[in-house]
């Protein structure tokens, strides 16, 4: 039997999902989504001429004579005009009044009641210290483009132009299914060679670095009835069922059967990928199925390789994936075999430092690695100094 490559695996798991339905969110509920439309300024900033400093509005021309103060202008209050030989009190943030050109700073100014004098350098010319309108953005122009992350800096951008709600793709609905007679939840007392449930908080702390919502569906035990339930369960709320264990070819390796059960066609069942051959896809109505191996460590690369992708697939929001780089290997590799490899390592002083105790159910070692060296199949030895490519994990 030929195993599917990666590329491939991860271009038809893709293909089996649809960007969902655009809604309008609030600005802060929209923090970390992806915009699905361009976001219009519906104001233009600033509205008026301001003053960028405080001191006061006059006419260049006039700032070496003395001149009358009539009126003081602050941010929100009402504009006004000054007349020839007139100045006016302004504050950050105020109109500059009809008939001044430029702000002389309070520290340059010196005043005798209402008569205002030079006492420094003064202004540069007309325009200083005033923030033009419009010199920010003005209605109509384009604020943020489509595909744009909406960060802290983009929501202050959308309030300031108008906007209290963002175009946003609906947050993904991600069920976690565990199966296998040996799990129990964690915490909980473990006899003989039970052991506890590590792969479901696994894969919920790595969704929460992108906008999405996640229930732990728990446990469910080898039992194809108690699974196609489940499975059947899922599809009424999640876009993306997420199965650990059960996905080999044992007698109690039931999540294949349950989905088939259930009504989900299967696209593919094994791939050429170490650790992680046996990773499942399929699809159950509008829900997408991904069947992840049991040992830990091969269900922790198989979700960063293809359950992240797919997530942010949902929402166009491929930004928020790491992207290869070259790194110097920092100890020699070994030929590889025909399965393309994702090896953990460390980052150490920019060099890629493979950790011992590559074995997929080893967890001691995961929280070392900050980088997953990918090797293809059938590669030649890589002596130390060699140039790989890897992922940065942490």
């Amino acid at each position: 039997m030929t195993l599917l490559p990666v590329p491939d695996a991860l271009a038809r798991l893709l293909a089996l999902g649809s960007a969902l339905p655009v809604e309008q969110a609030p600005l802060v509920t929209a923090l970390g989504r992806t915009l699905a439309s361009p976001v219009h300024a519906l104001r233009t900033q600033p509205a008026a001429d301001l003053s960028a400093m405080d001191g006061y509005a006059l006419r260049f021309a006039e700032l070496r004579q003395p001149l009358t103060v009539i009126g003081e202008a602050a941010a929100g209050g009402a504009s006004f005009a000054i007349a020839a030989g007139q100045a006016a009190r302004i504050f950050t943030g105020a109109a500059v009044p009809d008939g001044a050109d430029c702000i002389l700073i309070q520290e340059e100014a010196a005043r005798d009641g209402a008569v205002l004098t030079l006492a420094g350098d003064g202004p540069s010319g007309p325009g200083a210290h005033i923030r033009r309108a419009g010199s920010d953005f003005r209605a109509g122009d384009i604020l943020l483009a489509q595909g744009t992350p909406v960060t802290a800096a983009a929501v202050a951008l959308a309030a300031a132009g108008g906007h209290a709600v963002l175009p946003v793709r609906r947050r993904p609905r991600i069920a976690i299914l565990s199966t296998g007679n040996e799990l129990v939840p964690p915490g909980a007392p473990v006899t003989g060679v039970q052991l506890p449930s590590s792969n479901a908080p696994m894969l919920a702390a790595l969704l929460a670095r992108l906008p999405v919502d996640v229930q732990d569906r728990g446990i469910v035990r080898d039992d194809l009835a108690l699974l196609t339930a489940a499975v059947r369960d899922a599809a009424d709320w999640a876009d993306i069922l997420v199965t650990t264990g059960g996905a080999s070819v044992g007698d109690h390796d039931l999540v294949r059967p349950a989905l088939l059960a259930a009504g989900a066609e299967i696209d593919f069942w094994k791939i050429a990928l170490k650790p992680g051959k046996p990773l499942m896809a399929g699809r159950l109505g509008a829900m997408v199925a991904l069947g992840l191996p049991g040992n830990p460590v091969s269900a922790y690369v198989t979700a960063l390789l293809f359950l992240l992708p797919l997530a942010a697939h949902l929402v166009d929001a491929g930004h928020l994936l790491p992207t290869p780089e070259p790194r110097l290997l920092a100890t020699a590799l070994p030929a590889t075999g025909p399965r393309r490899e994702y090896l953990r390592a460390a980052d150490r002083d920019g060099h890629a430092c493979p950790l011992t105790g590559q074995d997929s159910a080893a967890l001691r070692r995961l929280p070392e690695a900050d980088l997953l060296i990918l090797r293809e199949s059938h590669s030649p030895p890589a002596p130390a100094g060699s140039i790989v490519t890897a992922i940065r994990i942490a």
